[in-house]
């Protein structure tokens, strides 16, 4: 969310960000929310007249009313002023309602407005026109055919999604033995990955309140992920990242603990609206799964280079399990409403001969900060909002999927990435069971 300052006085500049983002039908809501609040400011200008002059015209009274003791002319004076004390405290009450109910419409609106995009993002209208940086690794494409991952899991009796499927629907899953182990141990490996780069682990809440779900999140992806709990004001959490960011709401950071590197674990609930292509099926989109997050609090003029740092992490992690990986610049279009700039890594698939994302960086500027109330006070005694920042640290059993693509062998067993073997029991390889 904007400064409504700063579309104030840049208001061309707010339209042609809409302008960048292929979102012109929001263009209107610049005019009509400068509109609103020129009207709410005017009615808070005349409210604070009015509760000035209150104070006066009841010691104007209380003279009057002593004075009428000795000149009765003085009661019809009294009366005048008491009439226009009762008028004044009718309009002001009309000014409070009206302040309030502009407050709120300004607040929706505000909402709706994306925060501006940094000038090194690619402009184009969606996901087709993200930009390859680099890549990390070479792609193999082995002399063998590569089963889809739910056969491989299979293989090893890992996976059963008929019985999730009577038991939940479609969407869910059952993980046993050496594959649900394995969807374990990467896991515990990220954990222990992040807090050797000196992240503290944290465990969060997998429920919030709808205010933190406003303040992190935009409206549109609210309503295509978020499950709220039935009569209670409580959503199942999308991304540990909601709650860990949540964290903050209200608070008022001392500049010296910044920044906050945390990272954490959780299970993560999404509705997945929409229809996906076939290389979607399987394990790969589903309503429940597990994460390892990283998120970062930090100074405005920091927030940049922990960008850079949070992505490079994910290539680390993803080539030390053997796994070859590109980062891709997400363009104008593909940003969220409150992304200033955002990179996808994605592994490579031998089956499919393609990459797909695995992780997702992002810095979103200031924008959580404002609508959380996070405040940072500065070593001058001077408060400022901080950046907020996020990136996936591993999310099997997507992430799976390429694990053992990638580490498959042609005689069907898969090499488990030396430093994964701890977490395994010392096992070097899972054997097929069938």
């Amino acid at each position: 969310m904007l400064d409504i300052r700063f579309i104030r006085e840049n208001p061309e500049a707010v339209k042609e960000n809409i302008k960048k983002k292929f979102q012109d039908a929001k263009l209107p809501l610049v005019d009509k929310v400068l509109e609103l609040d020129a009207a709410n400011r005017a009615a808070m200008t005349e409210a604070n007249e009015l509760r000035a002059s209150r104070n006066s015209l009841s010691k104007q009274i209380g003279m009057l009313m002593g004075q009428a003791k000795k000149d009765p002319s003085k009661l019809q004076e009294a009366e005048a002023v008491k009439a226009q004390v009762k008028a004044n405290a009718d309009r002001l009450a009309q000014l409070e309602e009206q302040e309030t109910r502009l407050a709120e419409e300004i607040h929706h609106i505000m909402l709706q407005i994306p925060n501006i995009i940094d000038p090194s993002v690619p402009i184009g209208p969606d996901d087709s026109c993200n930009v390859e940086v680099e890549r990390f690794g070479e792609p193999v494409v082995p002399d063998f055919p590569i089963p889809y991952h739910t056969e491989i899991m299979e293989s090893f009796d890992g996976i059963d999604m008929d019985s999730a499927g009577r038991v939940s629907g479609s969407g869910f899953y059952y993980l046993l033995g050496d594959i649900a182990r394995l969807h374990e141990g990467v896991l515990a490996y990220a954990r222990d990955f992040m807090i050797n780069k000196g992240f503290t682990f944290c465990i969060p809440p997998f429920m919030i309140h709808g205010n933190v779900v406003e303040g992190v999140m935009s409206q549109t992806d609210m309503e295509s992920m978020m499950y709220k709990i039935e009569g209670e004001d409580l959503y199942l959490i999308g991304t540990s990242e909601h709650s860990m960011i949540g964290k903050f709401i209200d608070q008022i950071i001392p500049e010296e603990s910044l920044p906050q590197t945390l990272t954490s674990y959780s299970p993560c609930f999404r509705k997945e609206k929409g229809a996906h292509g076939i290389e979607e099926r399987g394990v790969y989109r589903i309503h429940q799964f597990e994460k390892q997050e990283m998120i970062v609090v930090c100074k405005p003029e920091d927030s940049m280079k922990w960008y850079d740092q949070m992505w490079k992490y994910s290539v680390e992690l993803f080539r030390s399990l053997d796994i070859p990986v590109r980062q891709l610049e997400c363009c104008s279009g593909d940003l969220a409403d409150l992304k200033v700039k955002s990179c996808d890594i994605e592994a490579w698939s031998p089956r499919q001969q393609k990459y797909f994302e695995v992780c997702s960086c992002s810095n979103l500027g200031d924008a959580q900060a404002r609508r959380l109330k996070m405040r940072v006070k500065g070593a001058d005694g001077k408060m400022y909002l901080p950046h907020t920042l996020n990136n996936t640290v591993v999310a099997p059993p997507r992430m799976l999927i390429a694990l053992l693509e990638n580490n498959l062998q042609a005689d069907g067993t898969v090499k488990i990435p030396k430093v994964l073997q701890p977490y395994m029991g010392g096992k070097e390889l899972l054997v097929p069971k069938k």
